[in-house]
């Protein structure tokens, strides 16, 4: 497996696999042609389909430059490695072609070619089952956050400590964020009222609200092109920080404490990464929102003092009860169901949390099965609830 480097990307926003990815090999591009006369863009399946809503077109004219770049969109097209598929060109003044690459946007901005693993990444981790990872522990007395030290180094504390200011500014500035989110929906931003509204509850209905609030307020600062990490996806960059900032705030964990809850988050979110997916595109929103979900239903069972069985329960039961869930954003944006669905799942988390807790981890189906569970569900999703608008709530509202 990756470093939680990988997983754990800062960036801007709407996506990681449609905004980010793209953006990274084309910068990939221009340093190896800088002098190019134009730049010939291909994009294929899911990145065409809704690379104009997700801003694909946007990012990668950014980089190699507006009046240099062509954009040829094939929604018809789906490559069979990965649905994400790019190619670059780089022309003479000619218009003769003297440099191709084809890349494809994997999932959490990491970009891999055919038959490869993920580009420029070594492999931190030899354990990739959370079994075997487990196993590690126990036989050492060490907790999840342990075996991530071990592979990563000290040095992984500070990038980690990043990560979390990040994530709280995200949900700062998206609390007292008002006004319309950019896009053809008009949507309204709803983490501000949600907040306020929170405040004026008793403690149950407040603690609800105030996670659903710093669940939207990360979304919607998604959405708007805004400042996140990836969690492991922009589109699902909600979920763990609501679940963290609000066990912080109100029962004062220290950052440290935190920083070990991201770490066993990230093995979560890695092992679905390296075994299954973490793509929309490839395998539906379960392997976005449902891996998110379980990374904060882990963390925050880690926090309140889980063992390793009560945290893999934890994350299974995240992931479990996400299955199936399609991916088919209305018009392309990262904004409808995307971003109720973080809210949702931030609360799911905790109840996650809770369960596992009273259960005290004895289960059936372990976090492994499930997660080869997601990547064989998400290979039957038809594509047309895979990141195209195609199929659901997107076609049901294509007209919007």
């Amino acid at each position: 497996m990756k470093s939680l480097r990988e997983l754990y990307r800062i960036g801007q926003g709407p996506s990681s696999s449609h905004t980010m990815g793209p953006r990274m090999a084309a910068e990939r591009v221009l340093q190896q042609n800088p002098d190019a006369a134009v730049f010939r863009v291909t994009l294929y399946g899911s990145l065409a389909a809704t690379g104009e809503g997700h801003l694909t077109d946007y990012a990668i004219k950014q980089v190699l430059g507006e009046n240099r770049t062509e954009i040829v969109w094939h929604p018809e097209i789906v490559p069979s490695f990965h649905p994400n598929g790019m190619k670059f060109e780089a022309l003479d003044s000619n218009r003769q072609c003297y440099y191709e690459w084809t890349v494809y946007s994997i999932g959490g901005g990491a970009l891999a070619e055919e038959g490869a693993s993920p580009i420029d990444t070594p492999e931190i981790y030899e354990l990739d089952h959370l079994a075997d990872i487990q196993e590690w522990c126990r036989t050492r007395g060490k907790n999840y956050w342990e075996y991530v030290e071990e592979c990563e180094g000290q040095e992984i504390w500070d990038y980690l400590a990043e990560v979390w200011q990040v994530m709280k500014a995200a949900v700062e500035r998206g609390i007292d964020h008002e006004g319309v989110l950019p896009g053809c929906l008009n949507l309204r931003r709803k983490a501000p009222d949600y907040y306020i509204k929170a405040m004026g509850y008793g403690a149950n209905l407040q603690t609800r609200g105030l996670v659903f609030s710093y669940a939207l307020a990360v979304s919607e600062e998604n959405a708007s092109g805004g400042q996140i990490v990836t969690a492991p996806t922009c589109g699902a960059c909600g979920v763990v920080p609501a679940v963290l900032y609000h066990i912080q705030k109100s029962r004062k964990f220290s950052d440290k404490r935190i920083y070990h809850a991201l770490a066993t988050a990230g093995i979560i979110g890695n092992i679905a990464k390296s075994r299954a997916s973490i793509s929309g595109a490839e395998a539906g929103c379960q392997a976005e929102v449902g891996v998110a979900c379980a990374m904060a239903a882990a963390a925050a069972n880690y926090i309140f003092g889980g063992s390793l069985a009560t945290i893999e329960y934890a994350a299974e039961m995240g992931l479990e009860h996400h299955l199936g869930m399609t991916c088919d954003p209305v018009c392309g944006l990262v904004q409808i169901p995307c971003i109720e669905r973080n809210a949702h799942a931030a609360a799911r988390a905790l109840d996650a949390n809770i369960y596992a807790t009273y259960a005290e981890g004895i289960h059936r189906i372990p976090y492994d099965k499930t997660v080869e569970v997601m990547k064989q569900t998400g290979h039957d999703l038809p594509s047309l609830y895979r990141e195209t608008s195609e199929g659901g709530l997107a076609k049901e509202f294509k007209s919007v």
